[in-house]
């Protein structure tokens, strides 16, 4: 696995538990959009600029293990493929408590895009942050 490049810890909450007491799927998909988003913002304060941002082009999650409240749960985001235009951050959901206990994992890929929806080069901070 790449080296990590961002780690948040992040509380589940009651909202986001479903019917059978276990964090709905779709709140997986938001823990780890908050930590790509304080990683972008961390690197740069214009990350999502005026004239580009980031777009989610795919996602996938591989459920491991159901999640529940109250609990800490570690979110990782590492770095898996740099393109000219594109990078795929791997990602898992961990128990903060117990790294062992591995929530789900997977990727996102980015795409970089002007406001006019044209694809535009990857920020340099965010090339130097995966080593790129």
């Amino acid at each position: 696995m790449n080296p990590t490049v961002f780690t948040l810890d992040i509380e589940s909450r009651w909202r986001d538990m479903d019917a059978f007491n276990h964090v709905n799927n779709a709140s997986y998909l938001g823990y780890i959009e908050e930590a790509r988003v304080r990683w972008f913002k961390s690197l740069s304060s214009d990350w999502a600029g005026e004239t580009s941002a980031p777009v989610m082009a795919s996602v996938t999650v591989n459920y491991r293990r159901p999640a529940h409240w109250p609990e800490t749960l570690r979110i990782e985001l590492f770095s898996e493929r740099v393109g000219g235009k594109s990078l795929t951050l791997g990602h898992r959901i961990l128990s903060a408590a117990d790294p062992s206990v591995v929530y789900c994992d997977g990727h996102t890929v980015l795409v970089w895009i002007e406001r006019s929806g044209q694809s535009v080069p990857l920020p340099d901070s965010v090339r130097a942050a995966c080593g790129g």
